[in-house]
């Protein structure tokens, strides 16, 4: 994970140095080299998907910088855009996302919860089946709008899998239990607010330069302190990128939509959600190089 990239462009191998001494651990040697199993713990993931976006940024910024217009991230990615506007420095941005990371650890072992992705279309909505499974066993709420024919839904685990019956009864063509540490964007992450908020507070945090979109309600944001307010509901509530997605192409049909990070899970979702936009996926050294020599020509 951003091996290549590190390898080819100074500014990226830069920024995962800077990431190693902010935390003081490697963690760009548990990016390059693994193992899977600890990289995907919530408090080492978030970061390294924070700094895998911010190298990709910082090897692509001298080209394209000038022409950003707004940008988005679903979950911890949120906290990347924020740091590509320019609201956080680096360092304090990694910090803040592996104390999200506790945080959300913590606050799923203290309230233990699931997540499912529910697939297909319903022919009940998700809010009337998240209110019956939570009447019958327990809290469950929607948690992701991913796209048309994708959700996620997250709570207390008898209720999430009552829930996943019903989407079931209702249509859905799967119910997929999730391996997550706790029930995400739920409100059994409240517990997690005071620690973010300190954690927020104690970072340098300033207006963006660009209009960041919100995953709480896709407002378009330019004041700090309303980012700050959003990220600490975002805790506890829905991630809407799907409603985000279809406020940005409304604003910007004719922009290029650029997936910054591993893979291309957004892209596959922004196709679905508004077909028409460009898009482009820039993770790689080879994607880098691709997107440096179309903002060059």
């Amino acid at each position: 994970m951003g091996k290549d990239l590190a390898e080819a462009y100074p500014a990226a191998r830069d920024v995962f140095e800077r990431a190693d001494k902010a935390l003081d651990a490697p963690l760009s040697r548990l990016c390059f080299e693994g193992p899977a199993e600890e990289l995907t713990l919530t408090h080492n993931a978030q970061p390294a998907l924070l700094t895998h976006g911010a190298a990709v940024w910082a090897a692509t910024r001298d080209v394209i910088g000038a022409n950003v217009l707004a940008a988005a991230g679903h979950s911890l990615g949120e906290l990347t855009a924020y740091h590509a506007a320019t609201s956080m420095s680096l360092e304090d941005a990694v910090r803040v996302v592996r104390r999200r990371g506790q945080l959300m650890y913590e606050s799923g072992v203290a309230r233990p919860g699931a997540m499912a992705a529910i697939l297909g279309e319903t022919n009940r909505s998700i809010e009337e089946i998240c209110a019956q499974a939570t009447t019958e066993a327990g809290m469950v709420v929607p948690a992701n709008y991913n796209c048309p024919g994708q959700l996620v839904i997250s709570g207390e685990t008898p209720a999430v899998e009552r829930a996943m019956e019903l989407c079931k009864e209702a249509g859905a063509k799967r119910a997929i239990r999730l391996n997550v540490s706790g029930a995400f964007h739920s409100p059994l992450m409240e517990s997690a607010r005071p620690g973010l908020a300190q954690a927020l507070e104690a970072a340098d945090f300033s207006d963006p330069h660009f209009a960041v979109y919100a995953n709480v309600n896709a407002e378009s944001v330019m004041k700090a302190s309303r980012a700050t307010e959003l990220l600490l509901e975002q805790l506890s509530r829905p991630v809407c990128w799907a409603q985000e997605i279809l406020a940005m192409a409304t604003r910007y049909p004719d922009a290029l939509f650029v997936e910054m990070g591993p893979g291309n899970v957004l892209v596959g979702l922004v196709k679905k959600i508004a077909p028409a936009l460009k898009t482009a996926t820039c993770g790689t050294a080879a994607e880098v190089a691709q997107l440096r020599e179309l903002a060059a020509a």
